[in-house]
């Protein structure tokens, strides 16, 4: 997945495509689906990722196969908020994230 321009940063469309998948358009054309336990699992907040050392605490055993975005937010022009199943709610995924995330 290739940006070159901070404009192609920017989702036209975020939808939820099942129970379990978030799928975004890219401005810059690309389509991408990211599956809701991965994205819980990389939850940037500080409940889930040390604000001093940045070391992950959120561990795989600790999140339900089965989550699920209950709801979905945007903040601001360069985030969204993902509210999942399982009552967590504190990760801002910018889409620096979001397109890194759909890289790997």
């Amino acid at each position: 997945m290739e940006f070159s321009t901070p404009q192609e940063l920017k989702p036209i469309s975020i939808n939820r495509v099942n129970e379990y998948d978030v799928k975004i358009n890219w401005k810059n054309g690309m389509e991408v689906i990211y599956p809701a336990r991965r994205l819980r699992m990389e939850c940037p907040c500080a409940v889930c990722v040390d604000e001093l050392t940045g070391v992950r605490r959120l561990q795989e055993n600790m999140v339900a196969e089965d989550v699920h975005p209950a709801g979905i937010d945007p903040v601001g022009h360069y985030a969204i908020q993902i509210h999942f199943s399982d009552g967590h709610n504190t990760g801002i995924y910018t889409w620096e994230k979001l397109v890194d995330l759909g890289k790997s």
